[in-house]
C-alpha cells in the first residue's frame, strides 16, 4: 500500500437520540444520529403496518383463490 494516501482511522462515539451509544472507528470523528438499531421499528418488532382505506382487504379480497366446486363439475377425460 502507498503511505500518505489513505485516511486516518479514530475511534470515534456514535450517539443516537435515543440515548444509545457504540464504538467505532470513523475518519470524521465522533457522530450523533436519529435513529439506529435499537430504536429503530423494524428491529425492535414494534412496526406498525398502516391500512389506508382497507386497501390490504381488498387486494385479499381480489386476488383469494377460489375454491374448485365440489360434485365432479370439471371435465373429466373421456373413456373409450
Amino acid at each position: 500500500m502507498k503511505a500518505e494516501i489513505h485516511p486516518d482511522y479514530k475511534k470515534s462515539i456514535v450517539t443516537c437520540v435515543c440515548g444509545n451509544t457504540f464504538e467505532t472507528r470513523s475518519t470524521i470523528g465522533n457522530l450523533k444520529i436519529e435513529i439506529c438499531s435499537s430504536c429503530h421499528p423494524f428491529f425492535t418488532g414494534r412496526q406498525k403496518l398502516v391500512d389506508s382505506a382497507g386497501r390490504v382487504e381488498r387486494y385479499k379480497k381480489k386476488y383469494a383463490k377460489k375454491n374448485p366446486p365440489e360434485g365432479g363439475s370439471a371435465k373429466q377425460p373421456a373413456t373409450a
